[in-house]
């Protein structure tokens, strides 16, 4: 396979490199890395309006923000989650010393379903940590009646979801608690980094000192606190990706349209996009008839140098440190999904052939 012509299921997007080289050299004059410098301050201020949202803190990664939000609510309990989504959201359960306790999900917007979660609430229940899939918002007005009557804490995995709004507001103004991914990966990026979103103040006030080993001031401490400080290098990066962030996000589209007016939908399906949402584009899945069927386009279009992703697979009520339920939906889809290239540079030419692989299937 010839890695310089791969078509791969994402590319990250750079910035021109004067203009990333434009904020290197404040931090040279400045000589200041790290502990929330300058950049990291106007990259907030720049999201915070871009997002419409109250609060907005920037992080080092997209899996810390969980952590925190699961030390600070989690209280050692049992966790209402979804066995379709990326490790992280488990794995984060888990490192807290709380326990996954796995709900289905709705085999059309592939979120959590919103019917079976009351029934798996105990008295150890404290919080529900699920994941908008794929930028497609959950059932959020179900959701915040169940928390609100069993007073728990919503934790929302919006790894996926810059620039998501759901009834003209940014999905990050739900839940009691969101984060988001700016993984390279993301239509949005730092490089490697994320952020949290919070309403309520006194909680983002515990958030916040959580991120910086509990500091308060120079030798006193709120309590306790980890490292999860994004760097100015970091910063830079996302300040110079983020003019262009209109710009990736209609190149994206574009992509989502061709796929939708070209592939044969008698063969494959997509998910659907829950009412009163303004996507974003940010991944494009489809589900094969069968896992047979999957696996032939995927070696398929392997051998024109086209690289799709299995994702989200395996479910993950069946990682091996979960051992959790079976949850069939989850576990029928995952064997079948697998995510098309997208992004905003794919050719026509190169859409077609991976059009055709999967119409001929």
């Amino acid at each position: 396979m010839i890695l310089e012509n791969r078509i791969n299921v994402t590319r990250t997007f750079l910035p021109p490199l004067e203009e990333y080289k434009k904020y290197l050299d404040i931090i040279w004059e400045k000589k200041w890395l790290t502990n929330r410098g300058e950049l990291v301050l106007e990259l907030e201020e720049k999201l915070r309006r871009y997002l419409k949202v109250d609060n907005i803190l920037a992080t080092n990664n997209g899996t810390i923000p969980l952590q925190i939000a699961l030390k600070n609510v989690g209280k050692n309990g049992d966790i209402i989650t979804t066995p379709f989504s990326y490790i992280a959201t488990t794995s984060s359960i888990i490192w807290e010393n709380c326990t996954p306790v796995f709900v289905d999900i709705d085999p059309e917007y592939l979120t959590i379903d919103e019917k079976k979660i009351e029934q798996e609430i105990t008295d150890k229940t404290t919080a529900i940590l699920t994941t908008h899939v794929f930028g497609n918002p959950c059932n959020i007005e179900v959701i915040k009646e169940i928390a609100d009557k069993y007073k728990l804490k919503v934790i929302y995995d919006a790894a996926h979801c810059f620039g998501v709004q759901y009834r003209g507001r940014s999905i990050f103004e739900y839940g009691d608690i969101s984060t988001c991914s700016f993984h390279a990966t993301k239509l949005f990026h730092t490089g490697e980094g994320g952020a949290l979103f919070c309403k309520d103040p006194e909680l983002m006030h515990k958030l916040f000192y959580s991120h910086n080993f509990g500091h308060k001031g120079v030798s006193d401490f709120h309590g306790l606190g980890i490292n999860a400080k994004m760097s100015e290098l970091q910063a830079a990066m996302g300040l110079a990706v983020f003019p262009y962030i209109d710009h990736i996000i209609s190149g994206r589209k574009k992509v989502v349209d061709f796929y939708n007016e070209n592939l044969d939908f008698n063969k494959v399906k997509t998910m659907k996009i829950r009412e009163n949402t303004q996507w974003n584009y940010s991944y494009y899945p489809i589900i094969f008839s069968s896992e047979k069927v999957l696996l032939k386009v995927q070696e398929e279009l392997l051998e024109k140098n086209i690289v799709p992703r299995r994702y989200f697979y395996p479910s993950l009520n069946s990682v091996n440190y979960v051992k959790g339920k079976e949850m069939p939906i989850s576990e029928k889809i995952a064997k079948k999904i697998l995510c098309l290239p997208l992004y905003g540079e794919l050719t026509v030419d190169v859409l077609r052939k991976i059009v055709q692989v999967i119409n001929a299937n």
